[in-house]
């Protein structure tokens, strides 16, 4: 696919001190989390990983003991 010569005159190269003030600038627009945030998070992905960890033991005992049962009938 062919470029229009408009979009070849947008497309220059950034050098390299340009490309670092992009992305400090980049940088200060980024919202860190605050400390009770953070822990907020972590404990609630603690608790979801508990539950589904829960729920996978529960459907893999589930499955063990009908593939037993399935072998005493053989």
């Amino acid at each position: 696919m062919a470029q229009t010569p408009k979009a070849e005159e947008k497309k220059r190269k950034t050098s390299v001190p340009e490309f670092v003030n992009q992305v400090r600038t980049e940088f200060n627009k980024v919202v860190w989390p605050t400390r009770d945030e953070t822990v907020r998070t972590a404990v609630f992905v603690f608790i979801f990983m508990v539950v589904l960890s829960l729920f996978f033991l529960g459907i893999d005992s589930v499955f063990n003991a009908l593939v037993n049962f399935l072998l005493t009938l053989a």
